[in-house]
């Protein structure tokens, strides 16, 4: 890439200079065009010519990307041109991710408890049972009752 490249927002980026930027693959780019989300120019040999702003939308999309929507997702986002709606989109984005970095958290307590674990098998480590206790969840009632044995249950239908 040139250094003079996009300096002053004068020169623009190849596909292949936007691609390398960003360690993407140039099919990357290309559907994400024709999915919407790009609107690179043309140069009078008709290639694609990407500006500031393509730059900025790329990286855009990456953080999208990493925060867990998918491009259909990002398409409505970009589409949508009103606080509430951005919003509308947003909010179930952001439960999940909410969801995930608690599951995460959980899990990283978990390996640490196996870390910090005395014993020499991890079973035996209070942790280790509590993480299991809630795994398993609550006893049934009906768990805690000894099998039903029909020859012992005063049920009979037998006559004396």
């Amino acid at each position: 890439m040139k250094s003079s490249e996009l300096v002053g927002g004068a020169d623009t980026l190849s596909i292949g200079a936007l691609a390398a930027r960003f360690g993407l693959a140039t099919h990357v780019l290309r559907h994400w065009e024709t999915m919407g989300l790009l609107h690179p120019g043309r140069d009078a040999g008709g290639r694609r010519r990407y500006g500031a702003d393509d730059l900025t939308r790329v990286a855009t999309i990456l953080l999208l990307k990493e925060a867990g929507l998918g491009l259909n997702t990002i398409g409505s986002l970009s589409a949508a041109a009103d606080r509430a709606t951005r919003h509308e989109i947003l909010r179930p984005a952001a439960e999940e991710l909410r969801s995930r970095i608690a599951a995460a958290q959980a899990s990283l307590e978990f390996i640490e408890g196996g870390l910090n674990c005395a014993y020499e098998d991890i079973t035996q480590c209070p942790n280790y049972r509590r993480h299991l206790a809630e795994r398993i969840g609550p006893r049934s009632p009906a768990a805690d009752r000894p099998p039903q044995d029909a020859s012992r249950t005063g049920n009979s239908s037998r006559s004396s």
